[in-house]
C-alpha cells in the first residue's frame, strides 16, 4: 500500500477567503493530478493567521463557512480525494442561536464534495503573541479518518504540543498523525518544532506529518519547514524555509505476517538553514508581504551611512526589488564626510534611487523660532531630537505624496534603551529590524555580504560602514557607546533582562556591572510610553516589544 501526501505550504491572506479557498483548490488539484489522495493544509487556512477580531464578527465566520462551501463543490469530482481544511466555524445553528456564540479553529476533511469528518482543537494558546481564549472553545473529542486504508489521528498546532490529545487519537484507532499549523518564527522555532514532534512521535509509537503556513502577516513570520517524523523519531522528509512548496510524502505500508505492516514515511529533506540565513529570510519574507499585502507601491528610508539603514536597504531590495526602494540622505551640521561617501556608495551597489537633501534651512529656522525660549541654555539632546524630526517629517512628506511606505531603521537595543527619537527617527510605517539587537545587526551585514543570492559577487555594505563606530552624528564627534554601555554588554542585558525575565540581582550576579544593569533596565523601564509608539515590526524572536511584551506604562513597582 503506497498513499501519496501533499502539504500544501501555502502563503495566505487574512480575510482573502476567496482568494484563499482557490489557492487550496489548484493546490490540490495539482496534487490530486500527481497522485496524492490527502492534502493538508495549514491552521486556520481559509481565513489567514491571525485573523484576531475579526473573528468576532459573525459575518466574518459566515463568509468561512461559505468558502468551505466552495472549496467542497470544486474538488467534489475528484474521487477518494481527502483534503484537510483550517477554518473557525461558529459551530452549528443551535450554538449560533444562544447568547453567548461559541467559536472553534476548526479543521475540516472534505472528499468528493461531502465533510466527512471534522475537528476542534483542544488546546488553545494564550500566550507570547497567541489570544486564542479570546476567540475560540476548546474542543474536547478525537478525529480519525481514514483515507487509501490509512487512519489518521487529526490535532491542530498546539494540540501536538501535548501528550492527552495524540493520545486520545490513538486509542480511537489512528495509525498516524497530521498535524495543521500556524506556528510564528523566532530564531530556533524549527528546530524546537522538530524536537517537541518527536517527543510527540516516541510517546504514541506513531510517525506524524507537520503542515506548516509560510508567509508574513504583520509583525510575524511563518516560515513553513513542514516535515515528516516516522515512529522511531526520525526525520523522514522536511519542506524548505520561507517558501510556498506542495511538499510531498510518500507513506508506505510493510508487509507483515500478521496484522497490518508498519506504516513509513519518506520524501526530500531540504537543508537546514544558519541562525543568520533563517533570520536574513525571515526578514525578507516579512517586508515583501507586508508591503505586498497591503497594496504599497514601494518604499522609501533615510540612509544616514550608518549600519542600520544599511541593513535595512539590503534587506528591502532583497524584499522588492531595487525599482521599489528609495533612499534619502538628509545631512546635518553635524554629518561626517565619510558618511556621504558610504551612503553614495550603499545606494549604488544597490541600484536604488538616491536623493540628497539638506536639513540645514529647517533645523535653522527651527533654532530661530525657539531663540527667545532658549536663550542662555547650553544646547542638549533637544537640539539633536530636532535633526531627527526634521528628517521624519521629510521623509512622511515623500511618503504621503508618492505612497510608499517609510521604513523604519532603529534596532532592538535602541527601542529597549530609547535611544531613538519620537516623531523622528522612529516616524514611519514598518520597523523592519525592531527586534534585532545591535550585535546582531553586524552579523547580519556580514553574513549578507559574504550571500550572493544573484552571482554578482558584489558585497552590497560596504566595509567602513559595518566597522566604523555607530553614531546618530546629532553632535560632533558623537558615538552611541557616549550614551550606552558597550553593544555585546548592552544585548545581553537586554536578552536577560526582557526576553527571559531575568532579575538585575541575577545579571549582576552572572558577571555584569552592576552600574550597567541598572542603567539599561532602569532605561528599558521609563521608555514605554515611547515603544507603544513605535511603528509595527518584524518579530524574530521569542520576545519581542509588541504582543509578547506587555509592560504599563505608568508602573512604580521595582524588583
Amino acid at each position: 500500500m503506497t498513499l501519496k501526501i501533499c502539504v500544501a505550504q501555502l502563503n495566505f491572506v487574512v480575510g482573502d477567503m476567496a482568494g484563499n479557498a482557490q489557492k487550496i483548490i489548484n493546490c490540490a488539484t495539482m496534487a490530486y493530478q500527481d497522485g496524492a489522495r490527502l492534502v493538508l493544509t495549514p491552521e486556520l487556512s481559509l481565513c489567514g493567521y491571525a485573523a484576531e477580531d475579526l473573528f468576532l464578527r459573525p459575518s466574518f465566520i459566515q463568509a468561512c463557512d461559505d468558502a468551505l462551501k466552495t472549496v467542497s463543490a470544486a474538488l467534489s469530482g475528484l474521487k477518494d480525494l481527502h483534503v484537510v481544511v483550517g477554518h473557525p466555524s461558529g459551530g452549528d445553528e443551535r450554538t449560533r442561536s444562544v447568547s453567548v456564540q461559541r467559536r472553534f479553529n476548526m479543521a475540516s476533511v472534505v472528499c468528493e464534495g461531502q465533510v466527512v469528518a471534522s475537528y476542534a482543537k483542544r488546546e488553545l494558546p494564550n500566550y507570547q503573541v497567541f489570544d486564542e481564549r479570546r476567540y475560540f472553545v476548546a474542543g474536547n473529542k478525537p478525529c480519525v479518518f481514514e483515507v487509501a486504508g490509512t487512519k489518521v489521528g487529526l490535532l491542530i498546532c498546539e494540540d501536538a504540543w501535548f501528550d492527552v490529545p495524540a493520545l486520545d487519537v490513538k486509542a480511537a484507532g489512528a495509525e498516524m498523525l497530521a498535524v495543521i499549523n500556524a506556528s510564528p518564527f523566532h530564531v530556533g522555532k524549527g528546530d524546537e518544532r522538530e524536537q517537541a514532534m518527536r517527543g510527540r512521535v516516541q510517546a504514541t509509537g506513531l510517525p506524524l506529518i507537520y503542515a506548516h503556513l509560510v508567509g508574513g502577516q504583520d509583525e510575524v513570520v511563518f516560515e513553513g519547514r513542514s516535515f515528516a517524523l516516522n515512529a522511531d523519531g526520525a526525520l523522514a522528509a522536511r519542506a524548505p524555509s520561507f517558501e510556498v512548496a506542495e511538499f510531498t510524502v510518500d507513506v508506505t505500508r510493510a508487509q507483515a505476517t500478521s496484522g497490518t505492516g508498519k506504516i513509513h514515511l519518506s520524501g526530500d529533506v531540504a537543508e537546514d538553514g544558519s541562525l543568520e540565513a533563517d533570520l536574513w529570510h525571515a526578514l525578507v519574507l516579512g517586508v515583501r508581504d507586508y508591503i505586498c499585502k497591503n497594496g504599497f507601491p514601494g518604499v522609501l528610508l533615510g540612509l544616514s551611512g550608518g549600519i542600520d539603514s544599511a541593513l535595512v536597504l539590503a534587506i528591502a531590495v532583497d524584499a522588492l526589488g531595487a525599482d521599489k526602494v528609495r533612499t534619502v540622505m538628509m545631512p546635518s551640521p553635524y554629518t561626517a564626510e565619510i558618511s556621504w561617501v558610504d551612503a553614495r556608495d550603499m545606494a549604488k551597489r544597490m541600484g536604488v534611487r538616491y536623493d540628497e537633501v539638506s536639513i540645514m534651512p529647517e533645523f535653522d529656522a527651527f533654532l530661530g523660532s525657539l531663540k527667545a525660549d532658549f536663550e542662555g541654555m547650553q544646547l542638549d539632546t533637544t537640539e539633536e531630537n530636532i535633526q531627527a524630526r526634521i528628517r521624519g517629517t521629510l521623509l512622511m512628506a515623500l511618503s504621503n505624496k508618492f505612497g510608499s511606505i517609510v521604513l523604519t531603521t532603529g534596532n532592538k537595543s535602541e527601542m529597549a534603551t530609547g535611544y531613538c527619537t519620537l516623531y523622528g527617527d522612529m516616524a514611519g510605517g514598518f520597523a523592519v529590524i525592531k527586534d534585532v539587537a545591535k550585535t546582531l545587526v553586524f552579523k547580519l551585514a556580514r553574513w549578507r555580504n559574504a550571500y550572493d543570492p544573484y552571482g554578482t559577487g558584489a558585497e552590497p555594505i560596504p566595509e567602513r560602514i559595518i566597522t566604523r563606530p555607530p553614531s546618530a552624528e546629532l553632535r560632533p564627534d558623537q558615538t552611541d557607546q557616549d550614551s550606552l554601555p558597550p553593544y555585546e554588554v548592552l544585548d545581553e542585558i537586554v536578552s536577560r533582562f526582557m526576553e527571559n525575565d531575568q532579575s538585575s540581582q541575577d545579571i549582576i550576579a552572572a558577571g555584569f556591572a552592576q552600574a550597567d544593569v541598572e542603567k539599561v533596565t532602569r532605561l528599558i523601564r521609563i521608555n514605554e510610553y515611547k515603544r507603544r509608539q513605535s511603528p509595527v515590526g518584524i518579530r524574530v524572536t521569542h520576545r519581542s516589544f509588541g504582543k509578547d511584551w506587555r509592560y504599563p506604562i505608568t508602573n512604580k513597582f521595582r524588583a
